[in-house]
Order: structure tokens, then sequence, then C-alpha cells
């Protein structure tokens, strides 16, 4: 950390359902991600982050907030039902990086609250904002807001139009002072759309089916607009004291139903158990990079295990502000552990997500040290009954401007038991291949009564949202 007082800027860039495998530096060349690969080899890697769910939301409200998502009322993806949003008390990093004398902006894809002003950007801390509030969006079709003033697409592609805004606002901070930059991209979310000439590169590889092809021709595009990101900060003369951390809301999504066109998107990653949507490494488990040349190494691995909750207090701490003391802040300041000063860091964290109202013994997990405990999922909790208002969400937003929102959180539906949990090593066994619990009764014990008391904590804590 600088030791002369002065605050360095921020670029927090946020990809969408992109894998622990995306990267060609991990999977050996399948994708093509070069800008990308010589910026891990620039930064500090984290082998052990977790994204705080499965799914988009609930990780974007932990790392605005440094709490678990079930604190904050942003539950599930469907905005239709409000259940994606931020509640309006929760204070966001912005809120606080503004008070300690930070330019803040909001670039792309938000889904903290699509459809009343006051859980826009610009109301949870950002000074300016360029996005869409929805959790999905057309590439080529897009309508935007521009500071709250809907904009409609001019032809270009999405990803660089995030791109095109992200670099003409590092070029506008020239000689100011800080500035915190949360870039979020919505590549590769689906739909599956992308220039031609991204895709072919995959094609002619005679490699991957159509649905891959497309998706890593979206992380090529994606890839090349951080790059340019990159260069503007080096073109401006402020790389150096800049932090730049980039990383993923959520492991791979290899199947959507929800479009009018199924698509089937399994690939390489890692080879870890699950995808998105799931609490097995698959879905939770994701890439982590962070360079800060005048402060962090190049080039290394921290092997320790760290969480979404983490980076609202190593921001806060990074620009020199003040966290909260009037709540619950589930995450710890990373900075002394990524200097490789320490790494004694909480060794214990918890997931849970299905659709609707949270289930407590329903794709729920913790990990305690090496081992994990999880809860697979209740088929019937993670069904959507409405999904025919996804359309709506997306293309007409103006429908719940004008009605509102369906305000029950809950269709009618009747669940299964659950399932006997799982128990895993990770330390031994990172693939989660082994279910140990039959040998394990004590620590299948332990571990279930640590999920029912962390689940009660979090939602008697949502319980002021009702």
């Amino acid at each position: 950390m600088r030791t002369d007082g002065s605050q360095p800027n921020i670029v927090f860039i946020l990809a969408d359902d992109l894998g622990f495998g995306d990267l060609a530096a991990v999977n050996g060349g399948l994708s093509e991600t070069p800008f990308l690969d010589q910026f891990m080899a620039e930064s500090v890697s984290i082998e052990h982050q977790y994204a705080a769910s499965p799914v988009c939301n609930p990780s974007r409200a932990s790392l605005l907030t440094g709490r678990y998502p079930h604190r904050t009322g942003s539950i599930d993806t469907l905005e239709w039902r409000g259940l994606e949003r931020l509640a309006l008390d929760e204070i966001t990093v912005a809120d606080v990086l503004s008070g300690a004398g930070y330019h803040t902006a909001h670039i792309g894809k938000w889904h903290l609250g699509a459809f009343d002003k006051r859980y826009s950007p610009r109301q949870r801390g950002f000074a300016e904002s360029v996005c869409f509030r929805g959790g999905g969006h057309d590439y080529f079709d897009w309508r935007l807001e521009y500071n709250d003033v809907p904009v409609v697409s001019d032809g270009r592609y999405l990803t660089d139009v995030w791109t095109d805004e992200a670099v003409a606002f590092i070029e506008r901070q020239r000689g100011g002072g800080p500035f915190f930059l949360n870039l979020c991209y919505n590549a590769p979310h689906t739909p599956l759309q992308v220039p031609e000439e991204d895709a072919q590169v995959f094609r002619d590889t005679g490699l991957f089916s159509e649905d891959v092809s497309k998706l890593y021709g979206m992380i090529r595009r994606l890839d090349f607009g951080i790059g340019r990101v990159l260069e503007a900060l080096e073109k401006a003369g402020i790389e150096d004291n800049t932090v730049v951390v980039f990383t993923s809301d959520n492991g791979p999504e290899f199947m959507s139903d929800y479009l009018t066109t199924p698509t089937h998107t399994e690939r390489f990653n890692s080879h870890l158990r699950g995808s998105k949507g799931s609490v097995y490494e698959g879905g939770i488990r994701v890439p982590l990079l962070i360079r800060w040349p005048e402060a962090l190494p190049s080039g290394e691995t921290r092997s320790f295990m760290s969480h979404f909750t983490d980076w609202f207090t190593t921001l806060i701490t990074i620009a020199q502000g003040g966290v909260p003391q009037d709540r619950v802040i589930d995450g710890v300041n990373l900075l002394p552990a990524l200097q490789g000063e320490t790494d004694e860091l909480p060794d214990e964290r918890f997931w849970q997500w299905n659709r609707y109202s949270p289930v407590p013994s329903c794709n729920a997990a913790v990990r305690s040290g090496d081992w994990k405990l999880i809860y697979p999922e209740i088929p019937e909790a993670m069904k959507v009954h409405d999904v025919e208002w996804l359309q709506v969400s997306m293309y007409e937003p103006e429908y719940f401007e004008q009605n509102g929102i369906m305000l029950d959180p809950d269709p009618h539906r009747t669940l299964s038991p659950p399932a006997q949990p799982q128990l895993f090593n990770i330390a031994e066994d990172p693939l989660e291949l082994t279910d140990r619990a039959a040998d394990n009764p004590e620590i299948v014990r332990r571990l279930k009564e640590k999920i029912e008391n962390w689940f009660d904590d979090v939602e008697n804590d949502r319980a002021r949202l009702r």
C-alpha cells in the first residue's frame, strides 16, 4: 500500500458467466485471450477465488456491499418479481469511495434493480452511469441508459460499447483526482451473439459446436476490449497507480433453455464439477487477477481462499476509506495476503441459491478449511414458473415501469424433501468426485449445524426488508 498518502485509481472489470477454464492460459489455447493472458502474467492470481453465488445479481450485490446476498435482498435473477433488487438501505463501495474523494462510474450490466429509478447506479453511489439495468440484453438491438437517459442502439456491438465508454471515461480523468470505474461486461452471457469474424476463428478449427464457437468468439471480443482499456491506462500515464481487478460473477453457463432457441455451451472448465447455478466448484469458483504495479508483485499465485464479500473491504482499504461500522460486513481485507505478508484469512464461506425465496437445504454449501458440505438441488426449487416474463423484462421494460412488478416473491409450488448432504475434501479432491459423508458423520453434523446457523443469521438480517 502507498505510504505517500495518495489514493490509487481503481478499475474493477467483471465478466458475465465466464468460467475458470475460459482463459487461454488455463485451457491450453482452446480460447483466444492474449490480452488477459498477458494481464495474468503482470498480476497476482488467486487460486481459490469464490463468487458469492452461482448466478449473476446475488454475486454483484456482495461485490458492492461486502455482505452475503441474502442480507441485501438481491437473491434471484427474476427482476419482474423484484428479487434482484439491492435493498435501498445498503451501502455500496461506490458510496464509500465517493465519500473518500473518488469520482465513480458504472459502465455495463447492472442487474440490481431494473424498473425503479431509486435502484439505478446513479442512486447507489455512482456519479456517472452507462448501463442496462436488467439481467440480459441483445448485443446489437440494445437500449441503454446514459445517466438515466434512454438511448437506443446505433448498430455497434454491445461489448464494444462498454469498451468505448470505459476508454472515454479514463481519458476524461487525466489530471483529475482518483477514480473508481466499475466495468461490468455482459459477455459471454446469452444470447450468443458476436460479430462473424470472431466466431469464424473457432468454426475454422473444426473443434467446436456452433454455440461454443460463438461463445469463444464473444470471449475473444471481450479480451480485445479489455486490452483497449489497459492500453488507455498506459496512454494516460496512470498504469502504475491504478489497481485493476478482473473476475467473473459466477461459473460458466453450459445450457440455457430460457431463450427461444436453447443453447448448449459445454466446454473446458478445468474439469471442475458443476456450472452456473450450482454450488459445486464449477459454479462458484472463478478467475481473479489483480494488478497494482506500485504495491503488488507480478506473475504470482496466491493459494488462500477468498470470497466476493472480501473485495468491498479490500477496495475501501486500498482507497483509504472507512468501512461502515453500523452493519455486518462479511468480508475481510485481502491486501496483506495479496502482498504475501500473511495467509491468515477466514477459512469458512457459505453459499445458497434457488429460485424465488431461499430454501435452506437446497443448493447450499459451506467450505470450512479443506472440507466442503453440499446440499444438492431440490428440483422443484430450481424451476422458473413464469419465464414468459423474461422477454418482456428485456425488451419491454415500460410494462413494469407503468404497472409495477409482481409483489408475490413466490409461485405456488410443492417441494420434495431435501437430499442427504454430500461431503468433499477440496484439498484432496478438488473435482468433488468422492463423497466422504458416510465415513465422517461428525464432520457432516458440524457443518450442517454451521449452514443452519448461517442461514438463520442472514435470513434474520433480510427480514427487515419484508
